[in-house]
């Protein structure tokens, strides 16, 4: 998505504010939303069971260089979501951005810019803007 359309996305949720227009109240949604997310992820694993978690220790070779390490590291997820646990996530998810969008608003950030210079961060730095 480039800056402007998220720019756009941003702005049409301002719009659209009506009872969540203090600070506090989008703050808490918007921690809310995060829980929701979990929740549809874990409901996925014990409701559904699309999916599952086999989390272990993550172990990366001695003789590993950090370029090469992400090989070793697993993501844990067994299994493809669902269409239904992939619909319930995708409007959790977009409930969560929607309230992160409400957040940059509210505190007259620009959420398309946040994204492009997190971008160029990532772009530059690469695997240590994440260690």
């Amino acid at each position: 998505m480039e800056k402007e359309a998220i720019s756009r996305f941003q702005e049409k949720v301002s719009e659209s504010l009506l009872r969540h227009r203090s600070i506090l109240d989008s703050l808490t949604k918007f921690q809310e939303s995060a829980g929701r997310v979990n929740r549809a992820i874990a409901k996925s694993v014990t409701g559904c069971g699309c999916i599952s978690i086999a989390a272990s220790r993550q172990v990366c070779p001695p003789e590993a260089d950090i370029r090469t390490c992400k090989d070793y590291m697993q993501t844990h997820v067994h299994g493809h979501l669902c269409e239904h646990c992939q619909e319930i996530l995708s409007e959790e998810l977009g409930n969560h951005l929607i309230y992160l969008a409400a957040l940059c608003h509210l505190l007259d950030m620009d959420l398309g810019e946040i994204f492009t210079e997190e971008y160029q961060r990532l772009s530059a730095l690469g695997l240590f803007h994440l260690s």
